[in-house]
Order: C-alpha cells, then sequence, then structure tokens
C-alpha cells in the first residue's frame, strides 16, 4: 500500500489515496502505522476516498488518531488532504468541499501554497460539545481533578475542547494534566486539552494535548478553540495568529456567543516524504 507522509506545522499524518473507497484499517493497524519506533510514525492515518453522494463533496477524509480512535475532525490534517489530493490527482480542484465526521467542510488552496479551511461555527452548548454538564457558563467551567479544580473554556470545533488560559503554556503538565481531562467523565467523547496564553490583541501562543494521540506539535481545531476563546475571554481581536510548537497558524473568527459565524484557519500544509506499506 503507497502512502505519503504529511504534516502541517508538526501535526504529521500518513495519507492513504483510497479512489475505489476499498482500504480498510483496524485500530490495531493503525496504531502500528503510527508508531514512531516500529511504524512510520505519525498523529494519525488519513485514508482518503470519494464522498457519499448524498454529502454533497468532493472526498471524504476518514482520519484515525494514532491510538486507533476514529477522530471527527482534523484541521491540519484536512489542509494536508487539499494538496495530497491535488497531488494523486484525485481533484484538480483549487478549492474542495471535502466531507468528514463533522459535516462537510470547504477547503481552499492558495495563491502562496497555504491553504484556508472554513471550520465552520464554534459551538457551545454543552450537550452538543458533548458535555454531560448542567451548568449554564461553559466559557468557565470548573473541571474537578483529584488534586485540584480547574477552570476551562469548553466548546466544540466538530471535536471538543477545553481552553485553559495560564501565564506559561510551555510550562504546563502537558502529560499529566492533560489525559486526567481527557478523560474526566464529563466528557463523554473525551477531550482536547489546550493551554493558552494572550500575548497581544493579534497573537496568542498555546500547547496541547490531544485526545487520541497525547502531546503534538499543533492541533488545527485546538488554535481555533484557542482562538475563538481568546476572544470572548481575553479580549483579542477577531484576526490572530496562534502561536504553537510546530509553527504558526492564521485563525479568523467575527462571531460572538450569539452570532454563528464560521471560523477560518489558514496555514502550510508540507510532503516529508512517500513510502510502501
Amino acid at each position: 500500500m503507497r502512502f505519503a507522509k504529511w504534516h502541517g506545522i508538526g501535526n504529521d499524518f500518513v495519507m492513504i489515496a483510497d479512489p475505489d473507497d476499498r482500504i480498510s484499517l483496524d485500530a490495531a493497524q493503525v496504531k502500528t502505522i503510527c508508531d514512531r519506533r516500529f511504524g512510520v510514525g505519525a498523529d494519525g492515518v488519513i485514508r482518503v476516498s470519494p464522498a457519499r453522494p448524498t454529502d454533497d463533496a468532493d472526498l471524504f477524509m476518514d482520519y484515525v488518531n494514532s491510538d486507533g480512535t476514529l477522530g471527527e475532525m482534523c484541521g491540519n490534517g484536512i489542509r494536508c488532504l487539499a494538496l495530497f489530493a491535488r497531488e494523486e490527482g484525485l481533484s484538480d480542484k483549487s478549492q474542495l468541499k471535502v466531507s468528514t465526521r463533522a459535516g462537510v467542510k470547504v477547503v481552499t488552496v492558495l495563491d502562496d501554497g497555504r491553504v484556508r479551511v472554513d471550520m465552520g461555527p464554534p459551538i457551545f452548548e454543552p450537550a452538543k460539545i458533548p458535555m454531560a454538564w448542567d451548568g449554564t457558563d461553559a466559557l468557565h467551567a470548573k473541571l474537578e481533578l483529584e488534586s485540584e479544580v480547574v477552570e476551562a473554556t469548553v466548546l466544540s470545533m466538530g471535536n471538543p475542547h477545553a481552553v485553559l488560559f495560564v501565564d506559561d503554556p510551555a510550562a504546563a503538565p502537558i502529560t499529566t494534566i492533560g489525559p486526567a481531562i481527557e478523560t474526566l467523565p464529563v466528557f463523554p467523547n473525551g477531550t482536547n486539552v489546550e493551554w493558552a496564553r494572550v500575548d497581544s490583541s493579534d497573537h496568542v501562543t498555546m500547547t496541547v494535548w490531544e485526545r487520541g494521540s497525547g502531546q503534538t506539535l499543533a492541533c488545527g481545531t485546538g488554535a481555533c478553540a484557542v482562538a475563538v476563546a481568546a476572544k470572548l475571554i481575553g479580549g483579542s481581536n477577531e484576526n490572530v495568529i496562534v502561536s504553537l510548537p510546530g509553527g504558526d497558524v492564521e485563525v479568523e473568527w467575527a462571531g460572538s456567543l450569539d452570532d454563528e459565524r464560521p471560523v477560518f484557519l489558514t496555514g502550510p500544509a508540507e510532503k516529508s516524504f512517500t513510502g510502501e506499506l
């Protein structure tokens, strides 16, 4: 099976073209492929197949996390898909409609080679995040851990996120608090966890623990969640640069709690190498 290794600012994926929709990978196979010592090594596997006619889309993004669990949406992965699809001859369009488990997303390849994604509007309603919570203010949700209670801004960008604002994201206890919050019973499907700092009105710094993948260099949906939270909580602008350990992306959101406008994510996508499994 041919594959290509792509990454979006360090968030890396094994990309597999499946134009005949005949490839099936189970969780154990995905884990082996993503293992950085015994496999190719990646944060996840993306199989690109034709979309169902009922989806009104060009392609389907079958995204699986490195632990073998299904992912609804991946902002860095879908940017890689746009360029991978053109290279593989799956589509020659500069603007694609891509069906995901979080709905159809519109992806545009820009003249400078970067890719812009319409990520859809953020979701704040706890039941739709999903979050088993009877509170009324998910922007200031109190999460009870074994040793402490932390405040997080909880929302969905097609998948769930808990954003914690801190003084130094790089010093956050990512590998301990991250999995603890990810697996809290209040999140029936688990959650991604971000630590963020608003540096200025147009710049935010963050680190991330990804549900199903662990600590990663970047998370596209996480960057969108942080930018939305920063605008609502930290007073940032509607256009911000979000800096992650792997690099920077641009996020635009002109909405509010009462205005369901979409979030736009723009950033690079690069091929690392190709090979055979």
